[in-house]
């Protein structure tokens, strides 16, 4: 039920979990009406002061320089809010990917 009244009342019930895990922040459309819902969601974790995990693969200084109003306000929170850890480490999809291509090609010979 993400249509309509339905989907209000999901974005409304997101304030209600103790714990929200934002996943891949950044990946989202970029349309005015989708960082409106990110601002609201975000932003009542906020005013609420309840606890907020974001998941990434924006870099801290894309965060700390958004490239707009609409972006800055929710960054501004977020970086407020929450303690920013750089994991880094080899893209495992990339590793998976190849080594699939490579059975493939083991397969086709």
């Amino acid at each position: 039920g993400t249509f309509g009244e339905d989907r209000t009342d999901f974005l409304d019930s997101l304030g209600d979990y103790d714990l929200l895990i934002i996943d891949d922040l950044g990946a989202e459309r970029n349309t005015e009406y989708a960082l409106e819902q990110m601002f609201s969601i975000i932003d009542s974790r906020y005013r609420c002061n309840k606890p907020l995990i974001v998941t990434t693969n924006l870099k801290l200084d894309e965060l700390k320089h958004p490239p707009d109003l609409a972006h800055a306000r929710i960054y501004d929170r977020l970086l407020e809010m929450c303690a920013p850890i750089r994991f880094s480490g080899e893209n495992f999809r990339r590793a998976t990917a190849q080594d699939k291509l490579a059975r493939l090609k083991n397969l086709m010979d």
